[in-house]
């Protein structure tokens, strides 16, 4: 008979489970907090680092920024640090995460799940690396070519400290983010949500709206646009062959699995 056990009966394993879950996250805060403390010392340098692109769009001594509040630029270093504590303590986060869903997992369902966890900071990396070295430089060029003298007046770009770390970060956190797009489709296709044939079938859809993202998440001019909708391109259909090839694992499993039970049900008898 179907039985509802009292809560004192059951409270232990939830108790455990919310001691685990507050033990990880309290070291996951700790470890952006101290990334954060460092970033913070560094931050000048950091800074510099992130500045670089445009830098190298000016003319030669000719780049500069300015702050119009007094205390942007304080503000500025304090999202500098935050920014790239959280990149740096990223893998003690995914980490701690991984500590913590792990062991509700079976062994195979553990094998399926790591090659993402892995491929996720490798694909943020590559994507924002991209947005650094290519898109950055090409973007600022183009945008400081309106400079000039316009109706008998000189226009000179002026960029602030806030706005450019802001258009930065949105330049790397979308590129980064979107690189993802594997990954989430081949989870997709794990799940079983997806099929790789949908995906075929719904393929100059899904290019359409590779070409809008990346028409959204980059500025106006149309060559930041075909590099980061290029590579998506590319990933989507990386991401087709590595369906493919997750279909052929699985079914491979299944029938490992199958063959192994068959055999142990032969034993019995």
């Amino acid at each position: 008979m179907f039985e509802i056990k009292d809560l004192d009966e059951t409270r232990a394993p939830l108790l455990d489970h919310l001691i685990e879950l507050r033990t990880r996250i309290i070291r996951a805060l700790l470890a952006l907090g101290v990334g954060f403390a460092v970033c913070l010392y560094f931050a000048d340098e950091i800074l510099g680092i992130l500045v670089q692109p445009l830098k190298n769009a000016f003319p030669e001594g000719k780049g500069q920024l300015i702050f119009t509040k007094l205390p942007e630029v304080f503000f500025v270093e304090l999202k500098v640090a935050l920014f790239a504590g959280f990149m740096v303590s990223f893998p003690v986060i995914a980490n701690q995460l991984w500590a913590f869903v792990a062991p509700g997992l079976y062994a195979r369902e553990k094998k399926a799940f790591l090659p993402f966890l892995l491929a996720t900071p490798v694909l943020f990396t590559a994507g924002a690396s991209l947005a650094y070295f290519v898109v950055m430089p090409v973007a600022f060029t183009f945008f400081l070519g309106f400079g000039g003298m316009t109706g008998g007046l000189d226009v000179q770009a002026l960029p602030s400290a806030g706005d450019y770390l802001s258009l930065v970060m949105q330049f790397i956190l979308a590129f980064g983010l979107t690189f993802l797009l594997p990954v989430l489709l081949l989870l997709l296709h794990r799940a079983g949500i997806v099929s790789r044939e949908q995906m075929v079938a719904a393929r100059r859809y899904v290019i359409v709206g590779i070409f809008v993202i990346a028409a959204i998440v980059t500025p106006p001019d149309p060559g930041s646009q075909l590099v980061l909708a290029i590579p998506l391109w590319l990933l989507f259909e990386a991401s087709l062959v590595l369906m493919r090839l997750q279909e052929k694992a699985v079914a491979a499993d299944r029938a490992a699995r199958e063959a192994e039970l068959a055999a142990e049900q032969a034993a019995a008898e």
